[in-house]
Formats: C-alpha cells, sequence, structure tokens
C-alpha cells in the first residue's frame, strides 16, 4: 500500500459522486490544482460543492481566452488546443507551480496531484459532438521518484453541451477517486470511469497509463479492455507499446491496412505487406510521407473459445510491434465498417490488402443480411470512396492453380456485381509476390509451435522466432490482476 495514503476516513463502498469528492476532500494529504479548458470547471465544481474543499484545492483555473491560455502555457505549434500535446503543457506547469509554491519542509505528507482537460463541447451546428483530453498527474507517496499519469481522449454523444459538461465533471471525478484508490488494479479502475454514467454517453477510445506505480501496466492490455467494456470500438498502439489516439493517427493520411489474425507473424504477410505498399505509394493521389500503414485485428479474430485470450493477444501485439508497426484492434468484423471508421478522418486515398479468401468473402450475401440494403448498401459503403483492394494471390492445394482476381469463384449472384468493381479499377492484383512462401499459413506455424515441432522457424520474418523462443510466446495466459491483500483505506 502507498504510505501516503494511510490516513483517511475509513469509507467503503460509496458509490455517489458526492462520496467519493468528500472522501478526498477529507483526506487531510490530498492536496492539487484543477485546470479545465472548455467546458466549464465542472470537475471542481463537484469538489467544491461536496464540502472541505478547501484542504484539497490549492487553485481551480480556466483560462478560456486563447491570449491568456498561450500566455499561461505557450504556444502549440499547430494552433490546436484540444489535443494531448496541450494537455500534457498544463500538467507540467500546473505541477511545476505546486512544487515551487508548496513547502515540502513544512508539509512533508502532502500528495500532489494536478488535474487537467481541454475540451471542446458540441457547436451550435452540432456536425461536431465534441471531444477532449483528460488527465491527471499525481503522487501516492510523497517521497516517491517521479509522478504517476493517467491521460485518456474522450468522445461525447450527447447533444446538448450542458449535458456534455455535467458529464466531463463525473469523468473527472471518477478519475481522481480511480488514481487515488483504485490505482492498483487499472483495469478495473478504467470501468469505474464510467460510474453513474451510460455507455452511450460517452467514449473513451484512448488511455495510457505511465509512472512508477504503473511500471507493471502494459498500455496494449488497457486498450484491449476499452474494447471488451464497449467503451470504444476501434483502439490503436504504436511499435513502443504505447496507446495512440486513432483520430490524430488516421486525421488527412492515406491509408493501408492488412487485416489479419497475425498469428503468428509470417513471412507471407510481410510480402502482402511490402509489396501492396510498394504499389500504393505509386499512386498517383498518394504521398508517401502523408501515409500510415495499419495492420488490423477484428475482435472475433481474438476470441478463443468464445473468449478473448489476452495472452494470445499480447503474444501477437509483441510481435507486430517488433516489426516497427501499428496495431489496431477493432469490432468492425465487416470491411465495408472498417473504411466507414476511416472515412471519418480522411478523404484521402484507402488500400485494404487482402488474400483471396477474403475477398471471396466480401461477395457473400450472408454478411449483409441485417442491412436493409443487403451487399448493395455495403459495398456502396465500401467501394464509393477513394479505395482499391489490393490481392495477394492464393495456391489452390487441390489443384495447384494459382487463384487471383480474375479466376476467383464468386457466387453466381454476385458475378456481375463483382465484375463491376473488378473493371472499374477497384481490385488490383499483386504480381509480383513470392511463390517460394505461398504454402506458409499462420494456422500451421502456430500448430507447429504449440505442438513442439520442428521447420516453423524459417516461415516468419528475421528474428521473430528468436523472440517467439526466448520469450516462450503462444504458450500461456496473461496473469489476472491479484486481490490486494490490504486494500487502501
Amino acid at each position: 500500500m502507498a504510505s501516503g495514503l494511510k490516513k483517511d476516513y475509513a469509507f467503503e463502498n460509496i458509490p455517489s459522486i458526492k462520496a467519493k469528492t468528500l472522501r478526498i476532500n477529507l483526506n487531510p494529504d490530498i492536496y492539487g490544482t484543477f485546470a479545465e479548458i472548455g467546458a466549464g470547471q465542472e470537475t471542481a465544481r463537484h469538489f467544491f460543492r461536496s464540502g472541505g474543499a478547501s484542504g484539497t484545492i490549492a487553485k481551480a483555473m480556466s483560462a478560456y481566452d486563447k491570449a491568456f491560455s498561450d500566455a499561461i502555457y505557450g504556444v502549440e505549434k499547430d494552433g490546436r488546443y484540444v489535443t494531448q500535446e496541450r494537455l500534457k503543457h498544463m500538467l507540467e506547469h500546473e505541477m511545476r507551480l505546486m512544487e515551487e509554491r508548496i513547502d515540502r519542509k513544512e508539509h512533508p505528507d502532502r500528495l500532489f496531484f494536478t488535474y487537467a482537460n481541454t475540451v471542446a463541447t458540441i457547436d451550435f451546428s452540432k456536425r461536431y459532438k465534441g471531444h477532449g483530453w483528460v488527465g491527471l498527474r499525481f503522487q501516492l507517496d510523497p517521497q516517491q521518484k517521479g509522478y504517476d499519469e493517467i491521460v485518456l481522449h474522450i468522445r461525447f454523444k450527447q447533444n446538448e453541451a450542458r449535458l456534455q459538461q455535467e458529464t466531463l465533471g463525473i469523468v473527472g471525478v471518477n478519475l481522481i477517486y480511480g488514481a487515488f484508490y483504485k490505482y492498483h488494479k487499472p483495469r478495473k479502475l478504467l470501468k469505474y470511469l464510467y460510474d453513474h454514467l451510460d455507455k452511450d454517453t460517452l467514449e473513451i477510445d484512448m488511455v495510457n497509463f505511465s509512472g512508477p506505480n504503473f511500471k507493471g501496466v502494459d498500455n496494449r492490455l488497457m486498450s484491449l479492455q476499452l474494447i471488451r467494456n464497449d467503451m470504444t470500438d476501434a483502439v490503436m498502439f504504436g511499435p513502443d507499446g504505447n496507446n495512440l489516439l486513432p483520430a490524430a493517427m488516421l486525421y488527412k493520411k492515406n491509408i493501408l491496412a492488412l487485416r489479419g489474425s497475425f498469428r503468428p507473424v509470417t513471412k507471407v504477410n510481410m510480402d502482402m505487406f511490402q509489396k501492396s505498399y510498394e504499389i500504393f505509394i505509386r499512386e498517383q493521389t498518394v504521398e508517401e510521407e502523408n501515409t500510415i500503414v495499419i495492420f488490423e485485428i477484428t475482435l472475433s479474430n481474438l476470441k478463443a473459445s468464445g473468449e478473448i485470450d489476452e495472452r494470445d493477444f499480447m503474444d501477437r501485439a509483441e510481435l507486430l510491434c517488433s516489426l516497427g508497426h501499428s496495431v489496431m484492434i477493432t469490432k468492425f468484423q465487416e470491411y465495408y465498417k472498417l473504411v466507414e471508421f476511416f472515412s471519418n478522418y480522411t478523404k484521402s486515398r484507402i488500400g485494404l490488402t487482402m488474400g483471396v479468401n477474403n475477398l471471396i468473402d466480401i461477395f457473400d450475401e450472408k454478411y449483409y443480411r441485417h442491412l436493409s440494403g443487403g451487399i448493395l448498401e455495403a459495398f456502396g459503403k465500401l467501394f464509393f470512396k477513394d479505395l482499391k483492394v489490393y490481392l495477394y494471390p492464393m495456391k489452390n492445394p487441390d489443384t495447384g492453380q494459382i487463384m487471383t482476381s480474375n479466376n476467383i469463384k464468386v457466387h453466381p449472384r454476385m458475378k456481375e456485381l463483382y465484375k463491376f468493381f473488378k473493371y472499374n479499377g477497384k481490385v488490383m492484383d499483386i504480381i509480383d509476390y513470392d511463390p517460394e512462401i505461398m504454402h506458409i499459413f499462420s494456422r500451421d506455424v502456430l500448430r507447429r509451435i504449440t505442438t513442439g515441432q520442428n521447420g516453423w522457424e524459417g516461415m516468419l520474418p528475421e528474428g521473430i522466432a528468436e523472440i517467439i523462443k526466448k520469450k516462450k510466446l503462444f504458450m500461456g495466459e496473461v496473469e489476472e490482476e491479484k486481490e490486494e491483500v490490504e486494500a487502501p483505506k
């Protein structure tokens, strides 16, 4: 237990927002500042209302005017204010003032914190529903070196600014309370962010934990929790393992996406990526410096026996990150939903790299029976954008024939529809593929690994086999967070 939390009143299982703020206010050591931009001082208001705030709140402020905000926190390079960079500057600035103005010798037990948010609520045209960055920098022990930090990105789903402001205030309280009293269970802390909120009021699409008390937290796994808990539809993380905001990464970008199980990533996966990427960046409308490549895994591809295997997920993430790639996890089983998601953030070229079997599935009507317009509605969403499919061939295991866009078999009712998209240049064959690796399938490699057979090493990209052996990947399960022996009081 963090020694700094030993002094406190014995509140147990109190769910209300007022009780949460009062518990913090009555703790004689928790002390910090609130800096809220764009949606009022909604979080600080809860602490003021509950009573006893004078022992908790050193300062509460809102720098609404851009000139004042720039004077306090500096001018952002891109001129935007609702950004992660702005939030970081706010947290750093306010914590620095805390350290400068509060004498540690006089207050040796104080646990400093700085809560900040920078938010844009719904605009008058209601074209943009609003979003924001929320963060907390804090300490659980006055003697600890460095601060812990939780940063998250939220999207509002309500249609009134007043309701969005109220939601923001509740999220802020839940975050502060969770940081001090549920820090030892970060996955549960995420769930508690929705205390007194419905899932249809707010989306949380990115979260990152950092600091001495979160050294054991893998942010990729936290990213998965956002999907599992229905907090968002898509999450993304980079090669360094930190979570990324999909909207920021995709904004106005040319996007090349490869869907797969990557269990594990094979030479075929990398050949698909490399060959399609070479074609993609040669497209007339594509600029390489404005292009992002995404390895995408659908949630259904993460399920084993109906449940998500977290250890298996982490193994796949480990290998893809080691190759320097960004990974996206989505709920989009159908390709058209993935393209719809991308098109929310870019009007530039979108490329989908896939194998023959995937393309055949796209033309299977059974996947679109839930749509009133059936397959035509789905294809309208999929292909009307600036999109192209890069098709990797497959060797027919029975005949040895190489299957391409020219000889694949779709359902007879779909033939004319397929021809329409094929002849309009929406499907392009990858012709310079490596014929020597076409026999490689991830499921066969995985079977060899798990059964201890030889010969799978050469089926994987360079260095991947060594990582699998060294870290014994695809061999175990992620250990569940243990119940604490002694919960903080």
